[in-house]
This record gives C-alpha cells, sequence and structure tokens, in this order.
C-alpha cells in the first residue's frame, strides 16, 4: 500500500465532508499496444469449496473472492487507499453523522429490474438480523450504524436499523457518532445489495445459478459443488464497457501439490497460494510467475476460553510464550512471512502497534516463564497438559501443525494432538465452540486495527473464542471515539496489551500473499488485503 492508507484518506474525506465520481470505477488497465487474446477466459484457484454464496452467510476469502465479482457494493477501495464510487455515483455528510448516499442512475440486477435504495435498506436489515446468523452481524454495530449492535442482540427490531431510503435513489446512513473507518468499511462484501425478492421467492436456494441475480461484473451460469463454479460476464453490469474477461471459472483445490500440477499442466492460471515445500524451487524454474505481496493478515491459534484448561489464561499465555515463531515464520514458510505477537499488525492506519515485554526476552527466559506458568496452572511432568489442535485441510497448516506440536512437546512436554477438517466443516465446528484449539487467520476488512481486535470484544458475532474482558472492551470503545490517529493508536495499544497478557489466540506469522500467475494474465495487482477481482484483469495474446 502507498503511504497514504485507507484510514488517513477516510479521515480527509471526513473533513470534506464530500466526494462525487470524477475517475472512472476500477476497471481492467489495458496498457497502450497490448495485443489481447481473442479469447477472454480465466481459470483462478480458489482453495476450497465456498460455504455459500449468500453475502450474509459468510466469513472468508473463500466466499468473499467470488461474491465481490458477481455483487457490487455502494463504495469500493483503490490500490491506493482512496474510495471509488460503485453503485453510489456521490454522497455527502452532515456532521460525520448523516451519510447520504445517491445511487448511479439506471442501475439493475443482471436480470434487468432496478437496484433501489430499498433494496440497501432491506439486505443491511437482513444482516444484523439475528434470525439470519451472520458472522458478520456486528460488523455494522461496528461502523457505529444506528441501534445495529442492539438488532444484532436482539435487543432491538431489524427496521429500527439507522439507514433509510428516502427515495428510490437516495439512501440515508445515520451514525451514534463519527466513525473515521466508516468509507473504507463500507467497502466490504457483506454489505453488498441482494435482492429480496428472489430471497423470499426460493430461501436458501436462491444463490443457485438458475436463480441468483447479481449486480457486480459477474453472474453464476455454472455450479458443481467440489468441482468448479462458473461466471459469465454480466452485460447489465453499468461499468461492464469497462471489464475484459468475458468468463471465469473457480476451482476448489485444497491441496496446494495439486494447485500447482495442474497449473504447470497449463489447466490453471491463477493458484491460490504457493506450497511452502516448493517455494524456492519454483522461483528458480518459474521466476517472474512468482508473485509476493505483503498483506494484513495474521495466522494465529485460537483457544476456546470458556473450556478448561484455556478459561486459565496462564495457559494461554505459556503455549505463546512457547511458540518459537522465528522459526515457522523463517524455516517452515520461509516466503517472507514475519513472526508475529500482536494480533492486528505492527503498522497499520498510520498507527504502530508495539509486541508485549516478553516477545523480545532471550528464548531461555520465555520457556522458563512458560513452565512456571503452566505449573502454577497445575500442569507439570506428572500430569502433562494435552489437547486437540485443530486446522482445516492444508498442507501448509499441517505443517505449521506439526512444528507448533513439536515445539510445544519439546519445551513443554504438552501433547497436542492433530486434527484435519474440511473448511466449512471447521467453521461449523468454531461457531458451535466443539473445539479445544483451532488454527485461523484473519485478513483485514480495512485498514485499521479495529478489523482485527474487533474479533475478540464481548458478544461480537466473530468472537469465536467466547474471550470477554470489560477492560479490553473500552479500549476499543475508547479508541472508536478517539478525535485522531494519534489518540486512537494509544487505545489500540492497550487492547493489544491485554491480549498479550490474557491471550485468547496466539498470534503466529503476519501473512505475504504468493500467487503463481501465468504471463499472460495482465492487471494482476493485489491490493494490501489480498484481493483481485477479474473485472480488474485481461488475457494477453500467447
Amino acid at each position: 500500500m502507498k503511504p497514504q492508507t485507507r484510514n488517513h484518506i477516510a479521515l480527509s474525506l471526513l473533513t470534506l465532508g464530500i466526494l462525487s465520481a470524477c475517475s472512472g470505477a476500477l476497471a481492467a488497465t489495458v496498457p497502450a499496444g497490448t495485443t489481447l487474446a481473442e479469447k477472454q477466459e480465466l481459470v483462478r484457484n480458489n482453495g476450497s469449496e465456498p460455504a455459500s454464496l449468500d453475502p450474509h452467510k459468510v466469513e472468508s476469502d473463500v466466499e468473499f473472492n467470488i461474491i465481490s465479482d458477481i455483487f457490487d457494493g455502494l463504495v469500493a477501495v483503490k490500490k491506493d487507499g482512496s474510495i471509488e464510487p460503485r453503485l453510489a455515483e456521490k454522497w455527502e455528510n452532515k456532521d460525520n453523522t448523516v451519510w447520504i448516499f445517491h445511487l448511479r442512475p439506471g442501475i439493475t440486477w443482471s436480470d434487468g429490474t432496478a437496484i433501489t435504495a430499498k433494496d440497501v435498506v432491506w439486505s443491511w436489515q437482513r444482516l444484523v438480523d439475528p434470525k439470519t446468523a451472520s458472522p458478520y452481524a456486528s460488523y455494522p454495530g461496528n461502523m457505529h450504524i444506528v441501534n445495529a449492535a442492539d438488532i444484532a442482540q436482539g435487543k432491538k427490531t431489524p427496521d429500527t436499523l439507522g439507514v433509510k431510503a428516502l427515495d428510490d435513489s437516495t439512501l440515508e446512513v445515520t451514525l451514534t457518532q463519527p466513525t473515521a473507518s466508516f468509507l473504507p468499511m463500507l467497502a466490504h462484501p457483506s454489505l453488498v445489495p441482494v435482492d429480496s425478492v428472489l430471497i423470499n421467492r426460493f430461501g436458501d436456494k436462491w444463490t443457485k445459478p438458475e436463480h441468483i441475480v447479481t449486480s457486480g461484473a459477474y453472474k453464476i451460469t455454472d455450479w458443481v459443488v467440489n468441482e468448479r463454479i462458473v461466471a459469465q460476464r454480466n452485460t447489465r453490469y453499468w461499468d461492464n464497457k469497462a471489464t475484459v474477461i468475458n468468463k471465469v471459472t473457480y476451482l476448489p483445490i485444497n491441496a496446494e501439490t495439486a494447485d500447482v500440477n495442474r497449473y504447470k499442466a497449463g489447466e490453471i492460471d491463477i493458484t491460490y497460494t504457493i506450497p511452502v515445500n516448493q517455494f524456492a524451487q519454483l522461483k528458480k524454474t518459474l521466476g517472474d510467475q512468482v508473485h509476493v505481496a505483503p498483506q494484513l493478515a495474521t495466522y494465529y491459534y485460537e483457544f476456546n476460553t470458556t473450556k478448561p484448561p484455556f478459561n486459565d489464561p496462564r495457559v494461554r499465555r505459556a503455549l505463546n510464550m512457547a511458540l518459537d515463531k522465528d522459526v515457522i515464520a523463517d524455516k517452515v514458510m520461509a516466503q517472507g512471512q514475519r513472526p508475529a505477537w500482536v494480533v492486528s499488525q505492527p503498522e497499520i492506519g498510520g498507527v504502530k502497534i508495539a509486541s508485549p515485554d516478553y516477545a523480545s526476552w532471550p528464548r531461555e527466559k520465555r520457556l522458563a516463564e512458560a513452565k512456571k506458568l503452566l505449573n502454577e496452572a497445575g500442569f507439570n511432568d506428572e500430569h502433562p497438559l494435552s489437547f486437540s489442535l485443530l486446522y482445516n485441510t492444508m498442507e501448509t497448516h499441517q505443517r505449521i501443525a506439526i512444528a507448533a506440536s513439536s515445539m510445544w512437546q519439546k519445551n513443554l512436554g504438552v501433547n497436542a494432538k492433530l486434527q484435519n477438517q474440511e473448511w466449512k466443516t471447521m467453521l461449523d465446528t468454531m461457531h458451535t465452540g466443539n473445539f479445544d484449539a483451532v488454527r485461523y487467520a484473519w485478513i483485514a476488512d480495512y485498514a485499521d486495527a479495529a478489523t482485527f481486535l474487533n474479533n475478540f470484544r464481548t458478544g461480537d458475532s466473530e468472537n469465536t473464542s467466547k474471550y470477554s474482558n470489560p477492560a479490553y472492551d473500552e479500549a476499543l470503545k475508547s479508541a472508536a471515539k478517539a478525535k485522531d490517529v494519534a489518540e486512537r493508536g494509544k487505545y489500540y495499544q492497550q487492547a493489544e496489551d491485554i491480549l498479550g497478557e490474557d491471550v485468547p489466540a496466539i498470534p503466529v506469522y503476519h501473512y505475504v500473499r504468493t500467487h503463481l500467475v501465468k504471463p499472460w494474465v495482465g492487471g494482476f495487482e493485489p491490493d494490501s488485503l489480498g484481493v483481485y477481482l477479474t473485472k480488474d484483469l485481461y488475457i494477453k495474446q500467447h
């Protein structure tokens, strides 16, 4: 990301109080002199079978990668961090708490029916409604939309949400307080409008290819579970003229070796990732086809803090101290990942966040303290700690889990029994609380520490650790009300300091995103969140 982060942009927009379309939409930019292939079709591996393509039912990049291609939101965030008009053509605000969005004239769903402000209102009410059980139900509350938090907690009805359709093309959003990250947060895929008529008619089956209508550059035309999802260009998309790729196929390959083999065989244009054990060799043999970029994302092991022995923070902190994160980042991964001691990021949104003191201790001192903590919690050679470590099926997750479990065994005499599940099953396991410790990761939804820290706030819909600490909640409340970036950073540091003591999750490393990309794919440039859209790409003649 360029020096001006998303948060700085949001603050400057708040100062101006108004922004409107001025430079066109995010789209494929084909350099002069480029000869395009006659066949504009792309095959991208997406890592796993999506749990759903309902924007209100999902929580990971596996689903949002596709949802971002087939649905448009009111706004988007460009790679330089500036805000881009999408379904909303322009907007203005009053006192940074009442926002008025004006939809583009003539925008329609892929079946030709009009997209209206009422669709946005209905969609956001559905998102926060506890009956929907969305993993992102807490998100509008974190944006400080009036009544959103109370609705998500079942204290108020969805129709009290602070969102109104003033007419078919005008939307009013009212906040309880100014929110510096409001516009970047607005770009999240959970906030795209969906068609109420379709959902009321078909229920959970509304995303089937024969039913779905979309608002983005593509429309799903074929879905064979565990085999492929195919999307064709949506000719009714408001910015269709700027799209180049006509057809995109998403593959659900979670075996990284198979991903690379099919890439080498010419069956895949962009891989989901690169296996760590093949990275060095592929870099040597494929050169520029290996893409590596920093990503605002953290890999961590989350504890079930309501379940013994992980209801004891001493146990959680001991396991954190005894994990040799440098070895995992530099030796197991070895692609540029950085060892992590904070859940968010060392630098994000103009804020620098320091690691806990024990992160800088000599390794021997950390291990001695870890043994002492475990002993105080009742675990020792005669009574060793034993638990299940769950991860979703993928070779890299297995390698990291094996490394972590061997470190805990060697350093503390702890027995971590490895267990793997398919992605959708693991998510269900997390949300039902049927786990001891689980591998997870969080990719920033926007460039601010709150996107990571809110997941451990009491009652948050993404708080699958069930962690609760009033002091932590208060620090996040204070950060949200902060008058500037420096003050916000002070409260984020307080929150991270509390996590460093309580350790509801062990940060393992901060990501880089790796892909193999065919030389004929143009426009491939993921943003700091690791997102790239098919409509920004094109196929060169080859």
